[in-house]
């Protein structure tokens, strides 16, 4: 009997047992369920915080695996968010016109969608429901569509740019210039999102008014950490057999593969397309956190800023993909929260808030100088100071040469 697929990858079981002790630990140290040594704002970062690191498995796997830097795949992120706050914004705007309505004859379907539209839209100065909005008041629908939009958009830029044979820093730019080019087109008005006002109150969930923010909070960190342990053993799962070996030997030596007769371009597409699906959803998690998105959510820096996530954690690692996404994530919010005291230097204050970006940038550059194998390289120091299993029949003539169990290990 073949082992199963945890069986073989007990790194991916040790993952999801963290992964589960950090959930438990957070409920029975949250406000709604336990303790309350956590407070509400901090549960919904951790809740976030795993979101990012489910985007930055995705970034993993075009990157780290495949070779491909895409700077856009926080576009992707950011579609995933407005399809599920269109559903949250249109359905908590209609119970308030429904609750907020007096007469004695109900609203006609038509007075509720204008009234609807005039809520929602009237700050950028219209009172039509734009045709994107079509679905907006159904939630299977729009789940459906965080996964469509970003997935049809991905398939039909990576066919186009695969079979063009793009590739390399001309690939970066493409992607880059996607999110700029669909940043810009929804901070305009008319774009039917409410241009840079973006969608906001995405925290106040429809049909769960009675649940605190503090409830809310710890269902969606189980939401988001259960998205996570889904979304590390797909990856997990793709990287570990026959799929992950070409798709890395596409990152070594893509004419090589291609002249094995293997078809590059369809494993790329079906990788980029996957990984921004995986986005998407993440996305799709976040924003309800964060309780509010905009077009700057999608400025090509957020998607810059993923790739130094996953070089600091260690490309071509998953595991190393979430730590450094994790880490990133929670210094940047001690440091840009104020918690961190300024330093008076006397000829000048170092505030860190201002100083944040700065190390980020130059963390980046010490690890791609120094410390290539990122945070998850300290995972190798550590296995490097064990003695290998040996067993077996010796595999060459020397005292030291590899034995059997060693290399099937």
């Amino acid at each position: 009997m073949k082992p199963g697929f945890l069986a073989k990858n007990p790194s991916v079981l040790a993952f999801l047992l963290v992964l589960a002790v950090f959930t438990l630990g957070v409920t029975v140290l949250s406000d709604a369920y336990g303790s309350g040594l956590i407070s509400t704002s901090m549960v919904k970062t951790l809740g976030k915080t795993l979101c990012l690191c489910l985007i930055a498995i995705a970034m993993d796997l075009i990157w780290g695996y495949t070779g491909i830097l895409s700077l856009g795949h926080f576009a992707f992120f950011g579609l995933g968010g407005y399809m599920v706050g269109m559903w949250l914004m249109f359905a908590r705007t209609r119970d308030i016109v429904l609750s907020s309505a007096g007469g004695a004859l109900p609203m006609t379907p038509q007075e509720l969608s204008d009234a609807i539209a005039t809520q929602i839209f009237g700050v950028v100065g219209t009172s039509e429901l734009p045709a994107v909005w079509a679905f907006a008041g159904s939630l299977p629908a729009q789940l459906a569509l965080v996964v469509l939009v970003p997935g049809i958009l991905a398939f039909v830029f990576g066919w186009l740019a695969f079979h063009s044979r793009v590739t390399g820093v001309y690939l970066s730019i493409l992607t880059q210039a996607m999110t700029l080019a669909l940043s810009l087109y929804l901070f305009q008005n008319d774009s039917g999102l409410r241009g840079n006002n973006g969608l906001s109150g995405l925290q106040n969930i429809p049909g769960l008014e009675s649940a605190g923010q503090d409830a809310l909070s710890v269902w969606f960190l189980w939401a988001s950490a259960l998205a996570l342990a889904l979304g590390y053993m797909l990856a997990s799962f793709i990287v570990s057999g026959k799929f992950g070996s070409v798709i890395r030997g596409i990152r070594d030596d893509e004419a090589r593969v291609r002249f094995l007769g293997y078809s590059v371009e369809s494993y790329k597409l079906f990788v980029f397309t996957l990984t921004a699906v995986i986005a998407a959803i993440a996305g799709a998690l976040y924003y309800p956190q964060a309780g509010i998105i905009n077009p700057a959510e999608m400025a090509p820096i957020a998607s810059i800023y993923l790739a130094v996530w996953v070089a600091i954690g260690g490309r071509g690692r998953l595991y190393g993909a979430v730590v450094g996404a994790a880490f990133v994530s929670l210094v940047s919010t001690w440091f840009t929260g104020g918690r961190v005291p300024d330093v008076n230097l006397g000829f000048y204050t170092i505030k860190w808030v201002d100083w944040w970006s700065v190390l980020l940038g130059l963390s980046f550059v010490l690890v791609t100088l120094f410390a290539p194998k990122g945070l998850a390289g300290l995972v190798d120091l550590v296995q490097g100071l064990r003695s290998p299993r040996r067993g077996g029949t010796p595999l060459g003539p020397d005292d030291g040469a590899l034995q059997e169990r060693e290399a099937v290990e």
